[in-house]
């Protein structure tokens, strides 16, 4: 083999990486899964190179099939790699949850997009005998959480229309299930860098959040979930912590 050609055969390696890398973010912009068809269309490729590249993918469980619609979505691989960069991150953002907690003696979570939902990764308990607490682990919807809400309005509009179902699922009397009121708020969040749920989850219970960025672009959102009778009259105290935890966070990342 002379140089030319290993030289055209490292290029055909890239490019393949290249495509297979842009398949898996497009999946992830649809956790409820595409055709090949759809992928194709989406990544700009021929469907036949599509289908080759995540057959590949699928031998690797990088991707699985879509049940609902004969389609691909990310493979439980995904969630396994995913599961040590969240590792990673407990570890690295912790101190700064810590300090937040003890700063305003309320609970501070930390959570992840998955699959359409907001995914709890780490959390520091206050001691309150009355508390707002989630398991890590455990999984909310993204339109009437403030740690949802805050993660939605860090992505581009086309994002968040994929990620948000047709319809909106009403959990108390004060959840939002228009989509348009629901976008509106959104470019709220985005201008003040804070989200708020105000019972719109659970009756009497409240939360503040904001996302931070870490060092591969991966977002998550520091949120501080607390029993609605000390939330009304503190919100002013709660978003000023919030973002200054926020923002050394993003220091601690550049």
């Amino acid at each position: 083999m002379n140089i030319n050609d290993q030289s055209q055969n490292k290029t055909s390696s890239i490019q393949v990486i290249t495509r297979a890398a842009k398949i898996l973010r497009t999946l992830r912009e649809h956790p409820k899964g595409l055709s090949l068809s759809q992928i194709s269309n989406e990544v700009d490729l021929a469907r036949s190179t599509v289908q080759r590249i995540v057959a590949a993918l699928e031998q690797e469980n990088l991707v699985t099939a879509a049940s609902a619609n004969s389609g691909f979505r990310l493979g439980p691989e995904i969630a396994r790699l995913a599961g040590a960069v969240h590792s990673d991150l407990r570890e690295e953002i912790r101190p700064f949850l810590i300090q937040l907690s003890n700063m305003i003696n309320e609970t501070v979570d930390l959570s992840v997009l998955d699959n359409g939902k907001v995914l709890f990764v780490d959390q520091i308990i206050a001691a309150h005998p009355l508390q707002a607490t989630s398991q890590p682990g455990a999984s909310f919807p993204l339109h009437c959480t403030a740690n949802g809400k805050s993660i939605l309005a860090s992505l581009p509009i086309a994002e968040v229309e994929n990620l948000l179902p047709k319809e909106l699922k009403r959990y108390t009397d004060k959840t939002i299930t228009n989509r348009d009121d629901l976008l509106k708020e959104l470019e709220t969040v985005r201008k003040e860098g804070v989200a708020f749920s105000r019972e719109e989850h659970i009756e009497g219970i409240c939360a503040v959040g904001a996302f931070v960025v870490d060092r591969l672009g991966n977002r998550s959102a520091v949120s501080i979930p607390l029993p609605s009778t000390r939330f009304y009259g503190n919100e002013e105290k709660l978003v000023s912590a919030l973002l200054n935890i926020c923002l050394n966070i993003n220091r601690h990342f550049e």
